[in-house]
């Protein structure tokens, strides 16, 4: 492995073939994609969508884009991006760090992680995920020097070993599959919701807001290599407060009474909270 290696992180998701080529990824048992002309490939087959346009939708992409470009979590992109310098480890001196984002969205933590990358000088090969296309095609057109596919992170179309450091940020724990990609002694970042994030806006949304439960979860074949937690407080407009709460999980489950309260508030005072959980594949 060198500093010239090809970066070809792909898998057929037909059939587990390595997947090579440019604008066209081909495996040797003759299946091909094409990248769409916003620089992507779609790598979910058909047969794995449980409908025409699964993930979020093309508006609330542009909501969580338009919020996350706006500066609100620059506490969490400055911290992310510290920590891939920190605990990405290449699997050889003079290889670039293989670093797999899985459930990207839109690709604004890459774009941290690549910026920081290029700040110190330090070299990534950065690729990324999503089950929603309308992400995908904008992370893709955002950041050209990564590479995105539409996929499931419960069947990763990645090459088994390939990721040398695994991204996860709020999105599903899908063990098996990160174990394969991850090389040994790999390393993840897995990102959840501090205790007090977003406390306020739930104490608008519910006549009982409750905390994040801060739990110590032990993962077969990873052990714990150390945490972070990252806070601070946002102030954000109402036209914005409805890009936050499409963001989060409450979205699909708060009562109307509650969403109204929060769309009929000029501004919102909130803390937020990050806890990133630093594992490694055994």
């Amino acid at each position: 492995m060198s500093k010239n290696e090809p970066f070809a992180p792909w898998q057929c998701p037909l059939c587990g073939e390595k997947l090579t080529g440019d604008s066209t990824l081909k495996c040797t048992k003759g299946h091909c994609f094409d990248r769409a002309k916003e620089g992507y490939w779609h790598l979910l087959p058909v047969q794995s969508m449980r409908t025409k346009a699964p993930g979020d939708s093309k508006e609330m992409v542009a909501a969580r884009r338009a919020f996350l470009n706006a500066g609100y979590y620059g506490i969490f992109g400055r911290a992310l991006g510290e920590l891939c310098l920190e605990y990405g480890l290449p699997a050889a001196p003079d290889a670039p760090l293989h670093l797999l984002d899985a459930g990207c969205g839109e690709g604004w933590y890459d774009r941290c992680i690549a910026q920081a990358f290029a700040e110190k000088g330090s070299r990534v090969q950065l690729a990324g995920f999503d089950i929603a296309k309308p992400a995908v095609r904008l992370a893709a057109k955002a950041l050209p020097t990564a590479q995105y596919a539409v996929a499931s992170s419960f069947s990763q179309p990645v090459r088994t070993g390939w990721a040398d450091l695994l991204l996860n940020c709020f999105s599903p724990f899908a063990q098996e599959e990160f174990l394969r990609v991850l090389r040994p002694g790999g390393r993840m970042i897995y990102v959840v919701p501090g205790a007090e994030h977003l406390y306020q806006m739930k104490a608008v949304l519910y006549e009982k807001p409750y905390k994040n439960p801060v739990q110590q979860i032990a993962y077969a074949g990873f052990r714990a290599i150390g945490e972070r937690e990252v806070s601070g407080r946002i102030t954000v407009p109402q036209d914005q407060l409805e890009a936050l709460f499409a963001m989060t999980p409450y979205y699909w489950k708060t009562p109307r009474g509650g969403a109204e309260r929060l769309a009929a508030l000029p501004e919102l005072e909130t803390e937020i909270s990050f806890r990133f959980l630093l594992l490694e594949k055994e």
